[in-house]
């Protein structure tokens, strides 16, 4: 299974090939905070569970990866939108959506999702006004 970090891994990598078509272990490391080391030993973890490959030192998301990776980071987007819309600070509803689009289950996350189209505030499953598309 993939844990917290490992995500948070993945939707870096995503959202870093967004701006450059090379990531490096350097690279994340400077996007996430995180030693080098780490890096690479987050790196291999990602390998063997068939998310990343790595060619000349270029980490890639591999099919599975980009899939999971896209998950998580909607997730992410509509979380942190749907706080702001709620009357949380940009800044905290970030915070907080990082740590909820982890602990959420599909079935809440959907209800929620559903609820929000409902209204109206949501087109394709994206708020209308989200930083979705945005990236970093």
């Amino acid at each position: 299974p993939i844990y917290q970090s490992g995500e948070d891994y993945l939707k870096t990598i995503l959202l870093l090939h967004k701006h450059s078509h090379e990531v490096r272990n350097v690279d994340i490391a400077e996007a996430v905070g995180y030693t080098k080391p780490s890096v690479s030993h987050m790196i291999k973890n990602l390998k063997q569970l068939h998310f990343v490959t790595v060619i000349r030192n270029n980490i890639c998301l591999t099919a599975d990866g980009l899939q999971y990776a896209n998950m998580i980071y909607a997730r992410y987007c509509i979380i942190k939108d749907l706080l702001i819309c709620l009357g949380v600070s940009p800044q905290v509803a970030e915070k907080d959506a990082c740590s909820i689009e982890h602990m959420i289950s599909d079935e809440t996350f959907e209800a929620l999702k559903n609820q929000m189209e409902k209204r109206g505030e949501m087109i394709n499953g994206v708020f209308a006004d989200s930083t979705f598309d945005k990236g970093l």
